[in-house]
């Protein structure tokens, strides 16, 4: 195929050289920008890597278990609290500065404050009495032990009585066993008190005598069949109280009593024998 006249033999050649030209100037203005970046990101070094930015597939899912927590309401205290804390931190530190420099006015600084703090007690002292004259189940002297000398005396008469017929209840199937010797000063003290108590009361008194002599009062004493080394009995006058059918023992008391203290010890140990029921230790008692 024979080329036009018009069509130049250079031409292609031409375009050729164009279009190298223009990729020559891509290539310089890319390494123009690489190089610019690098400089401007020297900092970074030639071995750097960066995570890519996440897509928004990529992103994180908060689930319930992951979603922030509201920190708790912390309820508002009482004013009287916070006061009432302030106070007490204050007299505290009042108090150790004054012992550790005990100057004229850092102890006269802690007596001041100490003297308002028992000022303040003192008021609500009197407002706690007031309330409970007002209310009858919270005043402390209608409950147990009166203090009043007439309602003591009708306290301690009726008290007698109950106690007298609870051991006179108990009596039924209990006993007294009176540890005694017969040179014995404190034993025949005691005796008229243990005799007395027996016929007031309604509970036998068994008389014991650990040397086998006699005791006025008691003309039925039996002597010593051992019972009191299985009691380790080595003081007298003794009192156990004593459940012969069950040989159950329990001491009461050493010493001189009086009948108060009987009626009271005896009681005692007869509601702890009723609440507990725990089985005796101590080995059937036989006597003579």
């Amino acid at each position: 195929m024979e080329t036009p006249a018009c069509y130049p033999s250079w031409l292609p050649f031409f375009r050729l050289l164009l279009a190298l030209s223009l990729m020559l100037d891509v290539c310089a203005s890319s390494a123009q920008d690489v190089t610019s970046r690098y400089w401007s990101d020297r900092w970074r070094g030639w071995h750097f890597y960066e995570d890519p930015a996440p897509t928004e597939r990529e992103r994180p899912v908060l689930t319930d278990k992951a979603m922030p927590v509201a920190p708790p309401v912390v309820p508002l205290r009482a004013p009287e609290l916070v006061e009432f804390e302030r106070l007490q931190k204050t007299l505290e530190d009042t108090r150790n500065i004054a012992i550790m420099r005990p100057s004229e006015a850092n102890v006269r600084r802690y007596m001041e404050l100490e003297s308002q703090v028992v000022t303040r007690a003192s008021h609500f002292a009197d407002v706690a009495q007031r309330v409970a004259w007002a209310t009858p189940e919270l005043d402390p002297t209608l409950h147990g032990r009166p203090v009043n000398a007439k309602a003591l005396e009708v306290f301690e008469q009726t008290e007698l009585a109950d106690h007298s017929r609870s051991i006179g209840e108990l009596g039924k199937d209990h006993v007294l066993f009176f540890f005694y010797r017969s040179d014995c000063p404190y034993c025949h003290a005691f005796a008229p008190t243990l005799e007395a108590f027996q016929a007031r009361h309604g509970i036998q008194v068994v008389a014991i005598s650990v040397d086998g002599g006699p005791i006025p009062g008691f003309p039925n004493a039996r002597p010593d069949n051992g019972i009191a080394t299985a009691l380790k009995v080595t003081q007298v006058p003794a009192v156990f109280l004593a459940q012969p059918f069950t040989g159950k023992i329990t001491p009461i008391g050493f010493g001189v009593l009086s009948e108060s203290q009987l009626l009271e010890r005896i009681v005692a140990v007869a509601y702890l024998q009723a609440d507990t029921m725990a089985p005796s230790s101590t080995p059937q008692i036989v006597l003579q």
